[in-house]
């Protein structure tokens, strides 16, 4: 199930997502936390950064269908080129592409 991400309610939660991904959660002290998308390189096999670039793009647009996440999922998972790394790059390519 969803929880809530700042004062947001998640769009989706670590069950939901269709692809297998690994599980390596960072510290609230890590210096890759900033709490908002950045120039961070993105590991798009850690399901922790993919869910955060989903759950980033659904507050900021408002989104509230889960089938909205699971098609940008499928986008990061079979059409972002492997050149866009960044957070930032990525979400602009998502926002450009959907």
């Amino acid at each position: 199930m969803p929880q809530k991400v700042g004062g947001f309610m998640a769009l989706l939660g670590k069950n939901e997502l269709q692809y297998a991904y690994s599980w390596k959660a960072y510290g609230a002290d890590d210096p890759k936390v900033t709490g908002k998308p950045d120039s961070t390189l993105c590991n798009r096999s850690e399901g922790y950064e993919v869910l955060y670039l989903i759950n980033s793009l659904a507050e900021k647009h408002g989104w509230v269908r889960k089938t909205t996440g699971l098609n940008i999922e499928k986008m990061i998972h079979d059409r972002l080129p492997s050149s866009i790394r960044s957070q930032k790059e990525i979400i602009i390519w998502l926002e450009e592409h959907m």
